[in-house]
């Protein structure tokens, strides 16, 4: 029996079932995992069997680059100076907040898909990825939740799903935190000291030198330049 044959079968038990209300979340996967065998039949989109679901995967391969680098700057921070030591060390903290909010936005998918009576809005794929690079990696895990349910509901759901929001769910969902967390957000500390100095201005030393600022001024090459 072949994958497809196996999620058609599991779809159709789940129908008839006391746990239909999981048949989106199992037709959503089987939709992800293999194209669909159908094309679209009307204009204006290209006849073709890539659906929706294809082209939010064709956003996650591009921002494979910034996720990679996400890891590494985490990482980095840390003190970390080897390259794929830093990258383990920042999917070790960035993962557990990609998972959870993949987990609650798939929760309020699912729900509103059983609602409506549709299939998961394949915009969840992209929307899960997109809010935690946002987040710093100090994010509380239950706040993750929050904000990825108020970035979904909210910020998309409300508005009648994927294509009809007027915001973008990832960002609606950052500003909601960043509005209602602005500790967690922003932070009052960096992760690692940076060295520097601090010291007076050259004008402020020269003016201590000759005991007035104006003479400095004027006796300064940057006066002789602006006037000549």
């Amino acid at each position: 029996m072949s994958l497809d044959q196996i999620f058609t079968k599991l779809e159709e038990s789940l129908s008839k079932s006391p746990f239909k209300l999981f048949e989106p979340l199992v037709e959503a996967t089987h939709t992800f995992l293999l194209t669909p065998g159908k094309a679209t039949r009307r204009g204006p989109h290209v006849r073709d069997n890539i659906d929706l679901k294809r082209y939010m995967f064709m956003v996650i391969v591009a921002l494979l680059p910034v996720i990679i680098m996400g890891m590494y700057n985490i990482g980095r921070q840390t003190g970390i100076s080897d390259f794929w030591l830093a990258i383990w060390k920042g999917a070790l903290v960035m993962m557990p907040v990609v998972i959870v909010s993949y987990a609650v936005g798939a929760f309020w998918e699912s729900i509103f898909a059983k609602i409506r009576g549709h299939v998961i809005n394949e915009g969840l794929l992209v929307t899960g990825i997109l809010f935690p690079l946002t987040l710093p990696p100090t994010i509380p895990l239950w706040q993750v939740a929050i904000g990825i349910s108020f970035g979904i509901v909210i910020g998309k759901e409300v508005f009648g799903g994927t294509g009809m929001n007027l915001l973008n769910p990832a960002l609606t969902a950052r500003a909601f935190l960043f509005f209602t967390y602005p500790g967690n957000m922003s932070g009052d500390s960096v992760w690692a000291a940076v060295d520097g100095f601090s010291t007076a201005t050259p004008l402020a030393t020269a003016a201590a030198a000759t005991g007035n600022a104006v003479d400095a001024l004027h006796a300064s090459p940057l006066h002789y330049t602006l006037n000549n």
